[in-house]
């Protein structure tokens, strides 16, 4: 049986205060943590050194560590501009090889804004540049890791659920990433019950397969919005939702093995832990069917 795992995405503050300084060192204190998952953070730029990457790499694979990787926040698939478009592509391809360098299996990305075009016109031109990307992917010989995008918490980003799977359907190599947090927001305030949190599972199992659904990669915090959508990230001490209890009854009831990447803000560990320990709690009850 497959288990569902957990971890943080960057490193916690907790990492610091125990006397860590840098990223190579964060594989054996998530095993200390009895966490089995890292998301590694390239928001601000895809630009770890390959030495780097790799003793990160190792250092994840001695401990039993898997790996994912955050591009780029800038990334701007729905672009008019030339120029912006083709950094974008550069985003995608530097993001690819830190990946192959450090052994991560999946590059989550978030595929850009509306600007102030109509929504289904940037997202024709976003899933154009998309292709173009994974051309230059498979040009460039970096197939073989999955390209994630991201379900988004603002009303002007694109990354809806539908739109996310659209993408998914465009090539084997790309998976969603979904954000509940982020759902939380956009859809101000849902995602709080069970079946809401089975519904978008159900969503993807019927758009891309049941067994990407079971493995899905989530991002989960508890997230601040407003009409508008997110506004910050919290923590689970603060009384923000989404709740974490149904998603994780949710994964231990249906047998569910998904890589919940915890981005709550600082304590993401302790709240990665927070969440692994109820998870195998749930375990302990009957399952369904």
């Amino acid at each position: 049986m497959r288990y569902a795992v957990f971890g943080p995405a960057g490193n916690p503050e907790a990492f610091y205060q125990a006397g860590y300084k840098a990223s190579i060192h964060m594989p054996k204190w998530l095993s200390d943590q009895k966490l089995s998952a890292y998301e590694y953070q390239c928001s601000r730029g895809a630009n770890v050194r390959e030495d780097t990457a790799r003793m990160i790499g190792q250092q994840a694979m001695q401990y039993g560590i898997k790996l994912s990787i955050h591009a780029p926040y800038y990334i701007s698939l729905a672009t008019a501009n030339q120029e912006t478009a083709g950094n974008t592509v550069q985003h995608f391809l530097r993001s690819l090889r830190v990946a192959s360098w450090m052994g991560a299996d999946r590059v989550i990305f978030h595929i850009g804004g509306c600007g102030r075009e109509k929504r289904e016109v940037a997202f024709d031109r976003a899933k154009k540049a998309f292709a173009v990307v994974l051309n230059e992917v498979e040009r460039e010989g970096l197939t073989g890791i999955y390209l994630a995008p991201e379900t988004m918490g603002k009303q002007n980003q694109l990354g809806t659920l539908t739109e996310v799977l659209e993408f998914c359907k465009m090539s084997p190599w790309v998976i969603p990433a979904v954000d509940f947090g982020h759902l939380h927001a956009v859809s101000r305030g849902a995602y709080t019950r069970l079946e809401e949190f089975a519904s978008v599972f159900e969503q993807v199992s019927a758009a891309v397969g049941a067994e990407t659904a079971s493995n899905l990669h989530i991002h989960f915090s508890k997230i601040e919005f407003t009409k508008a959508g997110e506004k910050r990230h919290w923590t689970f001490n603060d009384s923000f939702g989404p709740p974490h209890e149904p998603l994780l009854e949710l994964c231990a009831r249906r047998g569910y093995s998904p890589r919940i990447i915890c981005e709550s803000a600082g304590t993401q560990g302790i709240d990665s832990r927070i969440m692994q320990d109820l998870y195998f709690q749930y375990l302990q009850q009957p399952r369904e069917g």
